[in-house]
């Protein structure tokens, strides 16, 4: 928004510079984009009268002028201006005068000669001076205009002109009146509004009558006529200044009234010609398919949720945003109605840019205009017009419904809470002085402020936004630098490191990490469906018919990996991935459960390897206790046949740490594999909650036992189908506290075997932390183990 300072100074008067009110205004967060000048640079132009105007001898379209500039002798200047006269003040550049240029060095005004006419001077025009040309030829200043006055001192072309950035939340500050209002609350001076009288002489004129359907769309709206207006006079110079200096044309009278109360109030009015409004007014929503023709010539169809102005015949304008050209006013207009109306944001909100509109009215009641203000521009508005040209204004018409105005609550803000934010003390009655300039209704209440928001602030709610205010209005410069005091807390969250350590685990042993989408094709899902899985969760609206369902397990996203690389010649495939798995049939039920997953394809080395062979299940079992902590007692780890639909039976387990389920891992279902056109694939989902509990387990530091282990073997006759999982329990459970470790290394099966046999060979170390081991204690140890496999598993002692 453009303003002008001189404009501005007329509410309120700081002693500043235009630089300090630029940086007050930047730093209470109404930011300056830029601040110039009227007029460019220029130097050395006075007003002057033309005294005389001949006739040049030699061309037929100038004019010999002698110009009065105050001083001694007249100035004689060679003219072609059409519309130069004896007794017109105009601007005079002297000689030695600089006229801007748009090479920025300026033009300098010398003597010269014009077909044989000396010429001392430049009698100029608007564009001479850096201003917008209205006319062909001299710009024509009042006839009270003082002989020999620099121009620039008189016309006021060195104000200062601001473009203030106004944020979408402070549509307050759309207006002189706004920008003033802060203006006045930083430098702590009181804002002098014009006198606005509201004793304007009130003729029998006729007003329309006023109904409004559409209450919650416009719950205030404002109407008064004004007859028998003098249209022969222009809009005074002061006007047309404040008005094209604020980025705005200047029209008409009327109109350009309706405009300057916009940016002196904030007020959006509409001006109708009376004559043309056929029966009562109506405030309503759009019909569907209702056509209008705007002030700028375009027609639209409305949709019905418009908000109209209307009357018998039909719509008159689009509320808050542009006129109708059937009600405009033109130069011939007498009889005028002005409107002065409080639109809701959301009834204005998108409309103007639903037909490519952009306009001063809809910008500001988008943002929120002050629902108390609309009296108060309409007795300005009126004022004006009739004060300039002798109408008479009719009686007030109103319609309104004041439960459907914006209600402002009021805001406790307990004082504690704004050093608590701000970092300093602020003595409370600088914060009532504060908020009560700024227009709210404060009330002290123990240690609290109860304040009360005025009627054109829409972004106050919170207590924060109270704390916003003091802030800015108090300086942010006023508010030191110092380091901010910290609660350090040593809980570290190691989520992400104890995971990282685990993909580059996964990666150490050949495996690539993916990262997919959480939703997955409904096809695969139905593949790997499972009572043990639970539900799966439709989506309302997916992104494509592949990506439909929230995936139940990581395979349902790493499956499609290795297809589209098997599909490109690639044999040997090893993908994991870490995310959320999804179980549950609506938002309310669903289950998300973090979980890292894996799947391999193709031999356990790539092809350049010397002895290769395909990967199998102790390939990935070892892959897969890679992720456990390297301290972890094994004797923790329990595995248990998979009864997964989409596992092979044979080739796939649960795994248990300490008893509590962890996930599983074996071989993709042969079946499902070649619905999915796939090699044997070994895949593996793991929970990952109780696999970071583990890397968190502190392991105690013990001292290394000083005495010597002793190693026993055992060979075992067993039952083929007897886990070594159930073998290496019953032997840790009979050898007791003695045994330190244990191992399997030997497995035969063969002739000297019985069928449905094998021979397993154990080595155990034994060890005393206290002693060293007799061969005694350690043969007791050993019997106790072989007494136990033969009790609990039959198992028989091989003797060779």
């Amino acid at each position: 928004m453009k303003i002008s300072e001189q404009w501005l100074r007329q509410w309120v008067n700081p002693n500043n510079t235009s630089e300090q009110l630029a940086e007050q205004l930047t730093m209470a967060g109404l930011e300056i984009d830029d601040r110039y000048a009227v007029a460019r640079a220029f130097s050395g132009v006075v007003i002057g009268e033309v005294v005389s105007v001949e006739q040049h001898p030699d061309a037929d379209k100038l004019r010999v002028t002698q110009v009065n500039i105050g001083e001694a002798e007249l100035l004689q200047i060679v003219c072609g201006a059409p519309n130069v006269y004896v007794g017109m003040k105009a601007p005079v550049a002297t000689v030695g005068a600089v006229l801007p240029s748009d090479d920025k060095k300026g033009f300098k005004i010398k003597n010269g000669n014009l077909r044989g006419v000396d010429s001392n001077g430049m009698l100029c025009g608007a564009s001479e001076i850096d201003l917008t040309d209205s006319i062909d030829g001299l710009l024509e200043l009042p006839a009270d205009a003082p002989i020999g006055t620099d121009i620039r001192e008189y016309l006021g072309l060195d104000n200062q002109i601001l473009d203030i950035s106004i944020t979408p939340n402070r549509g307050d500050c759309f207006s002189v009146r706004g920008i003033a209002r802060e203006i006045s609350v930083i430098n702590d001076l009181p804002v002098q509004m014009p006198e606005i009288s509201n004793n304007v002489a009130v003729a029998d004129t006729d007003t329309p009558a006023v109904t409004v359907s559409a209450i919650e769309a416009c719950p205030r709206y404002l109407l008064q006529s004004i007859s028998n207006i003098d249209r022969s006079i222009d809009t005074p110079k002061w006007m047309q200044d404040a008005l094209v200096q604020s980025g705005l044309r200047s029209h008409n009278f009327l109109v350009d009234v309706t405009n300057y109360v916009l940016m002196e109030l904030g007020q959006p009015l509409h001006a109708f010609d009376a004559d043309t409004i056929v029966g009562d007014i109506v405030v309503r929503l759009a019909q569907p398919a209702e056509t209008i023709t705007l002030l700028n010539e375009q027609t639209i169809t409305l949709t019905g949720d418009e908000l109209v102005i209307a009357d018998d015949k039909g719509a008159l304008a689009l509320a808050g945003i542009m006129g109708g050209q059937r009600s405009s006013v033109t130069d011939s207009t007498t009889n005028i109605i002005v409107e002065s109306a409080f639109f809701g944001q959301l009834a204005i909100a998108a409309r103007a840019r639903r037909f490519g509109l952009h306009t001063d009215a809809s910008q500001r009641f988008e943002r929120g205009v002050d629902f108390e203000l609309p009296a108060l521009a309409l007795a300005r508005a009126v004022d004006l017009i009739t004060s300039v040209t002798g109408g008479h204004a009719g009686f007030i018409v109103k319609a309104e419904n004041t439960e459907h105005l914006p209600a402002r609550a009021p805001i406790t803000l307990p004082i504690a809470k704004v050093r608590d934010v701000i970092g300093i003390e602020i003595e409370p009655a600088v914060m009532v002085r504060i908020l009560t300039q700024l227009g709210f209704e404060v009330e002290q209440q123990a240690d609290s402020l109860i304040c009360k928001p005025p009627s054109y602030r829409f972004d106050m709610s919170i207590k924060e936004d109270l704390i916003e205010e003091i802030a800015r209005i108090y300086g942010y410069d006023n508010i030191p630098s110092v380091l901010p005091h910290l609660q350090v807390s040593m809980d570290y969250d190691d989520t992400a490191d104890l995971t990282h350590e685990m993909k580059l685990a996964l990666v150490d042993n050949g495996y690539m990490e993916a990262i997919s989408f959480s939703f997955s094709d409904a096809k695969i899902e139905a593949l790997l469906d499972d009572e043990a899985l639970g539900e799966v969760l439709a989506l309302a609206n997916p992104i494509s018919s592949d990506l439909a369902v929230m995936r139940r397990t990581l395979l349902s996203s790493l499956l499609p990996c290795v297809q589209y690389n098997l599909n490109r010649q690639q044999p040997r495939v090893r993908f994991f991935e870490t995310g959320l798995s999804f179980v549950g049939q609506s938002i309310s039920d669903l289950v998300q459960t973090p979980s890292i997953a894996l799947v391999a394809v193709g031999d356990i080395w790539d092809e350049q390897a010397y002895q290769n062979r395909a990967l199998d299940f102790y390939d990935l079992k070892h892959d897969i206790e890679q992720l456990l902590p390297a301290q972890i007692d094994s004797m923790r780890i329990r595995y248990e046949r998979s009864e997964l639909a989409f596992l092979h039976p044979g080739q796939s387990a649960k795994l248990y740490i300490d008893d509590a389920y962890v996930g599983w891992l074996g071989q993709l279902h042969p079946n499902t594999a070649k619905q999915l056109d796939l090699p044997a694939t070994w895949v593996a989902q793991l929970s990952l909650a109780p696999l970071l509990t583990l890397a968190r387990e502190q392991q105690a530091i013990t001292t290394p036992s000083k005495f010597p282990q002793v190693r026993r073997d055992i060979a075992i006759l067993i039952d083929s189908e007897i886990s070594l999982q159930a073998l290496e329990s019953t032997i840790r459970a009979a050898a007791g506290e003695l045994l330190t470790d244990l191992w399997l290394f030997d497995v035969y099966q063969g002739d000297k075997v019985p069928a449905g046999q094998r021979s397993l060979a154990f080595a155990l170390i034994w060890q005393d932390r206290s002693q060293t081991l007799s061969d005694e204690a350690v043969k007791t140890a050993t019997d106790k183990v072989v007494q136990a496999l033969t009790e609990q598993h039959a198992a028989k002692l091989r003797d060779s």
